[in-house]
């Protein structure tokens, strides 16, 4: 929706209704990923593209619909449709559209919305697509507030803490709830839309326990880049699909590398030639998570190679080694989940404890 927002806030400034289209779902080679929007405005003008052409005729037509005053609806188009002259995908996916109206009455969110997206500012929307709910009802949901509401205070607290989770991936998609929330059922479907770019992991080495770990990464939402001075190692074929891979010296190639409070950095090189200079530069920058595999000895070593380096004790305190949580963990496999939950433990406060040793709720629930 990024592309066409300048053309939405202008209709919304001057109160015009508008039908806004957007995908909800794909399957198989699907042209367009959840989140691509079309709209119809006033004089029947259209901006924005649902599937490169194929429906958007069938689009045009309901949000022409839903503009003139019609409830929200869903549509879905796919080439194995029944009906032979049924419009649907000639590429042979699926799609799922959602059609709302958008104003100031109807969606009072959408303009601090459109705010904070042309501001660079993260922030989800939750939208109803299906369910008891009103279909089409929004709920906006930043860090650290919230507007809307999706017709019930249980949902509402439901969606908010899911909200949050998603916007700090920057992650799309569908979640089920009970009619009030309860996460067990699925009787209302809502559509979450993240405005913010899935973080970084930053995976250095190109051992086995790299890959792994870049595996539940990519798992886990984020951009994952491995990188490694030595070419023999640092190919594609040792990383999953999507994987980047970079040949380049560890310490020069984060320096070169923007980061934020979002990126997760991994140091498994488990050489201090790699080791010693990386860290140097990436304990001095920001991140959400640093750690480093080795022993305790290699550890030991290793701050006190960072301390000749002339790093504080507050830079070493974000030092997270040995890296991982005690799981008894073996294989890379094992060692890459015990990663990925440090990194989750830190990042939304969690003990790593067993359930069964803690009390209270299990779930964060956020504000409403």
């Amino acid at each position: 929706m990024r592309d066409i927002l300048p053309v939405l806030e202008r209709w919304y400034a001057a109160r015009v209704p508008f039908g806004l289209a957007t995908v909800v779902t794909v399957s198989r080679s699907a042209p367009r990923e959840p989140g691509a929007a079309m709209a119809v405005g006033p004089d029947d003008e259209v901006v924005g593209s649902v599937s490169g052409g194929c429906v958007e005729g069938a689009v045009f037509d309901l949000a022409q619909e839903v503009a003139a005053g019609g409830e929200a609806r869903v549509a879905s188009f796919g080439y194995s449709d029944e009906d032979a002259f049924a419009v649907g995908l000639t590429c042979g996916g699926e799609i799922s559209v959602l059609v709302r109206p958008v104003s100031p009455e109807a969606d009072p969110t959408f303009g601090a919305v459109a705010a904070s997206v042309t501001a660079g500012e993260p922030v989800t929307t939750a939208t109803v697509v299906d369910g008891p709910a009103p279909r089409g009802a929004t709920l906006a949901v930043w860090p650290d507030a919230v507007a809307g509401t999706l017709g019930a205070s249980g949902l509402d607290v439901a969606v908010t803490a899911d909200a949050r989770g998603e916007l700090a991936l920057g992650a799309t998609g569908l979640r089920h709830y009970g009619a009030h929330g309860e996460r067990r059922e699925d009787a209302v479907t809502v559509f979450l839309h993240s405005f913010a770019p899935p973080p970084r992991m930053l995976v250095f080495g190109a051992i086995d326990y790299a890959a792994a770990v870049a595996r539940i990464g990519a798992f886990l939402g984020y951009r994952v880049t491995a990188c490694d001075a030595r070419p023999v190692f640092a190919t594609p074929k040792r990383f999953p699909t999507g994987v980047e891979v970079v040949v380049d010296w560890p310490h020069r190639y984060l320096r070169g590398t923007d980061t934020d409070e979002r990126t997760v950095i991994c140091v498994l090189t488990h050489d201090q030639k790699f080791d010693v200079p990386l860290l140097q530069e990436a304990l001095r920058r920001p991140a959400a998570y640093i750690g480093a595999m080795g022993s305790r000895r290699t550890h030991h070593d290793r701050l006190e190679r960072l301390v000749e380096a002339g790093l504080s004790e507050a830079e070493l305190s974000r030092l997270r080694s040995p890296v991982g949580l005690d799981l008894g963990a073996r294989t890379p496999e094992e060692v890459a989940v015990s990663v990925a939950a440090e990194i989750i433990a830190l990042r939304w406060g969690g003990t790593g404890a067993p359930l069964t040793a803690t009390a209270g709720a299990i779930h964060a629930t956020g504000s409403a």
